[in-house]
């Protein structure tokens, strides 16, 4: 989702013009970086907790060269998640898991064999070959031999 598309979304649920919802938006964006520039963390209930961290100085290797390269401390912004936020996630993860669950059951069950002569054996001889189970005729004990001469 843009910011276009949450201004579109807000504006209709209240009622306001896409105008004055963008510069709402806008306004509310801008409070939370200048809160983070100032005081380096910004809780928001319900939502979560973003927050300036340093990251130490570290080597590294260039993965295209091999090459050690030294990269200089940075400061980077964190997002902790909020308790509500997380609970909605997690329900999402139990969706997607039950979703699979029943798939891979409805697969298992379209690919079990409910008629016991599917698989080419009748069911008082479950081990016989499929030559066997379709002529009623037990061929392995049978001689074949080549006519002389060939």
């Amino acid at each position: 989702m843009t910011k276009k598309e949450i201004v579109k979304t807000i504006s209709e649920e209240i009622g306001l013009t896409q105008l004055k919802t963008k510069e709402i938006v806008q306004k509310t964006f801008d409070a939370i970086v200048e809160t983070l520039v100032e005081e380096r963390r910004i809780e928001l209930r319900n939502f979560g907790v973003f927050e300036v961290k340093k990251r130490a100085a570290r080597k590294a290797r260039n993965p295209r060269t091999g090459e050690k390269v030294s990269v200089p401390e940075k400061f980077v912004v964190t997002f902790k998640p909020g308790k509500e936020m997380e609970e909605r996630v997690r329900e999402l993860e139990r969706q997607a898991a039950e979703e699979a669950a029943a798939r891979e059951a409805a697969a298992n069950a379209a690919s079990t064999p409910t008629n016991p002569l599917a698989n080419g054996a009748p069911p008082s001889a479950p081990n016989a070959p499929n030559n066997a189970a379709v002529s009623g005729y037990d061929h392995s004990s049978v001689d074949y031999q080549r006519p002389p001469g060939q």
